[in-house]
């Protein structure tokens, strides 16, 4: 993999060897306060469709050869659809040729929704806590995304593990003029604090939704920061009283955390940009004091099942879910669906799409599979046009490369990809008899090496391997669930024993309480041999599965099936 990988940067090093040093100069071709900015730093040869500027611009990174991104993650309160694996699948493509490619490291931070509103109407309906709720589709978002084959993020972050982030990140919003708290305990964001700064995405999309106007607020626009509780919701103690984070807050807080002041770049679907992703920008920037934020908006194109003008959406009731989807069809079949659009284009989702991408598949595993026939010499053909393959190969790998720098024109990749797949099997042609001239083994190797490099640079793995496909099966998501309640619930019982007693003349730790330490102890020993690793970290504690424990898993698996 890492010699491959190698090859393909081979052939970009030369471009980006003449734009990578330091660039900082101003567009100011928008209206003042909304004016995009070409960001300092290291160019890396590429351009991409900027939403903050709405056009192509050159791609520039704060620190050379490394990518900060954030992205949206799912309010998780349902099953996750088509639409959102269209979206999280269109970005791990990116960030794949990114890094794989280019040499890009791409460091993405995901927040993981787990309070909202949507959230606590299922845990009523259902009777049971938000936490039962978000742990259960959190889990199975996790396994759908593995299914997909999509590289999980460099860290996963919840909103209500850093909801005293998000109220200090308010008060520093108050704080700097650009908020205020009501009487009744919410507090919202100032619109006419900031002036003409708001309104970047305006546009972004038809269909812009307004607020209906509220007593408490100073103005229509104005979005809530912090909303107070209401009975039989969560809360949080905050200096506004009990209540919980706004929708919006969410995001900038945990990117901030993460990135701090300066982000490269931002993703998400086309619908967040506005009010989700124009609220973002106005209280990172509040909070921050900057003047721009995120460098970079990356918006993806939605998702339609076919004859529907309507994205695909689960308050629609015309989704897909990603698990019912791959009882019909592979992940690989759906990464070259999605391979055969631009990310930011929409997209219609049907049978004969799926078969387009099918056959292409298909096609590419038929020239390989003749091409390596060829070279066995079990496949006897005329002679070969050698010169003229070398030649389709080379304008190939340019082709590709400058295909995917701008913009990440992947349909144009795969067009091209496809067009040396067609000239290899022109001259493939079997013949009954050999007429015993020179055979050119060695350029079909080339190019069947270089189209497996591509396909693996896009996730689409066609040696995808049994463990792999284990690993992502249903018995086993349970497992984890299981480990992360275990270890949270004994986290509590440590915390509950490690308090100390108060008052001076006894000090330390409650003696009736040493013997749960123990117990605790124990358990992290006994649980380290069967592969699970407790790792305590202060009052908390962190856990993972071993290799070993992965493996014997899928052992056992497969001796349940088989027996």
């Amino acid at each position: 993999m890492w010699t491959r990988t190698k090859v393909l940067r081979g052939a970009v090093r030369a471009a980006q060897s003449a734009r990578s040093r330091p660039k900082a100069s101003c567009d100011v071709s928008r209206a003042p306060g909304k004016t995009w900015v070409t960001p300092s730093g290291f160019n890396t040869g590429l351009k991409v469709f900027n939403s903050l500027s709405k056009k192509k611009e050159p791609f520039i990174v704060a620190r050379e050869g490394v990518a900060t991104w954030y992205s949206c993650g799912p309010t998780v309160y349902d099953h996750a659809h088509l639409g959102h694996a269209c979206s999280y699948v269109r970005f791990d493509i990116l960030q794949r040729i990114l890094s794989r490619l280019f040499g890009i490291t791409v460091i993405h931070a995901m927040v993981i929704t787990d309070i909202d509103d949507k959230i606590i109407r299922r845990s009523l309906e259902e009777n049971v806590s938000t936490t039962t709720i978000a742990t259960m589709y959190e889990e199975e978002f996790k396994r759908d995304m593995l299914s997909l084959q999509v590289i999980p993020p460099a860290v996963y972050l919840r909103v209500t593990e850093n909801v005293h982030h998000i109220v200090a990140f308010i008060e520093g919003i108050i704080n700097n003029g650009h908020a205020y708290a009501t009487e009744e305990g919410d507090v919202y964001f100032d619109i006419q604090s900031i002036g003409h700064r708001y309104g970047k995405f305006v546009g972004a999309v038809e269909d812009s939704h307004v607020e209906p106007v509220k007593s408490n607020k100073r103005h229509w626009r104005d979005f809530a920061l912090w909303k107070q509780s209401k009975p039989q919701e969560p809360y949080w103690d905050s200096p506004w009283g009990r209540g919980r984070p706004g929708w919006h807050i969410e995001c900038s807080t945990i990117a901030s955390s993460v990135f701090g002041r300066q982000l490269d770049v931002h993703s998400g679907g086309i619908d967040l940009a506005f009010p989700h992703h124009e609220n973002e920008v106005a209280q990172s920037e509040a909070y921050h004091q900057c003047g721009q934020w995120a460098n970079y908006f990356l918006h993806s194109g939605h998702l339609h099942l076919k004859g529907s003008a309507e994205k695909m959406s689960k308050s629609l009731k015309n989704f897909i879910s990603i698990k019912d989807f791959l009882q019909s069809y592979s992940a690989n079949e759906f990464r070259m669906f999605c391979l055969l659009t631009r990310y930011r284009s929409a997209v219609d989702y049907s049978d004969s799409s799926m078969l387009e991408a099918r056959t292409s598949l298909r096609t590419i595993s038929t020239f390989t599979h003749d091409a390596t026939a060829y070279m066995k010499g079990q496949l006897q053909c005329s002679p070969i046009q050698e010169a003229f393959l070398w030649e389709r190969l080379a304008e190939t790998k340019a082709a590709v490369v400058k295909a995917l720098a701008d913009d990440f024109d992947t349909p144009r990749a795969i067009g091209t990809v496809m067009a040396l797949v067609y000239h290899g099997n022109c001259q493939l042609q079997p013949v009954a008899k050999s007429e015993g001239g020179t055979r050119s083994p060695a350029v079909f190797g080339a190019m069947v090496s270089y189209i497996r490099d591509v396909l693996d640079v896009f996730g689409i793995d066609q040696l995808h391997s049994k463990v792999q496909e284990a690993a992502v099966d249903s018995s086993g998501g349970s497992l984890e669930a299981v480990v992360e309640q275990l270890t949270h619930f004994r986290s509590e019982v440590r915390a509950f024993a490690l308090t100390h007693q108060e008052g001076p003349k006894k000090p330390g730790l409650h003696p009736e309480r040493v013997s749960l330490l123990k117990a605790c102890d124990n358990l992290r020993k006994e649980l380290a041999p069967l592969g699970v690793l407790i790792k305590d970290r202060g009052p908390s504690s962190t856990w993972e599965l071993t290799q070993r424990k992965l493996s014997q898993r899928v052992q056992d698996e497969d001796q349940e099936k088989s027996s």
